[in-house]
């Protein structure tokens, strides 16, 4: 069901983030805000992806599938491209990096749980990491280019530290969960 609304929504997100990587290679005010609306535009399909399924009951494996990996593929291209061109510097990189061990161990947490059958459900706290974190990297992507009496490279960094602490505290969570069920 490759086509189907929800689907294409996030398949859109997957390929949106090609254009955003080949923008970071260029300098500018209007590339950075070109590359935050094609951002902001990526987090307003995974909204409507979710909804749409559901109310239109388009759920599917396919969807529940590439939904995650979708999100993780935009997340990983941001922070790699923001530590190229040194929006991310210094000892901030380890705030990007424990974001980037967190969704590759979750990820493989979450196929081995598959695997014996065990779902995880994602906490409140998870969806606050995710929502803290993309704001971050908006300010981010922005950075400079915002308003000087805005602070977005500050706030983006404060911001991505806060979603850093929150990784790993809801990563610890979903390694316990799954070391319950490898004894």
């Amino acid at each position: 069901m490759l086509t189907s609304l929800p689907n294409l929504l996030t398949l859109m997100r997957i390929i949106v983030i090609l254009p955003i990587v080949i923008l970071f290679f260029y300098d500018g005010p209007l590339v950075r805000w070109t590359i935050f609306g094609l951002y902001v535009l990526a987090g307003i399909t995974d909204y409507f992806d979710g909804l749409a399924a559901r109310s239109m009951n388009q759920v599917s494996k396919l969807g529940r599938f590439l939904d995650p990996i979708a999100d993780k593929l935009l997340v990983a291209s941001i922070i790699l491209m923001l530590v190229f061109k040194g929006d991310i510097a210094s000892y901030h990189v380890v705030a990007a990096l424990v974001i980037l061990l967190r969704e590759i161990t979750v990820s493989g947490l979450r196929e081995f749980l598959a695997e014996v059958q065990v779902g995880v459900p994602v906490t409140k706290l998870a969806k606050w990491k995710t929502t803290i974190q993309l704001v971050a990297l908006g300010f981010l992507v922005v950075g400079s280019a915002a308003p000087a009496t805005l602070h977005a490279p500050l706030i983006g960094l404060s911001l991505l530290w806060v979603a850093a602490v929150l990784t790993v505290v809801t990563g610890m969570d979903y390694l316990w969960a799954g070391l319950r069920h490898m004894k």
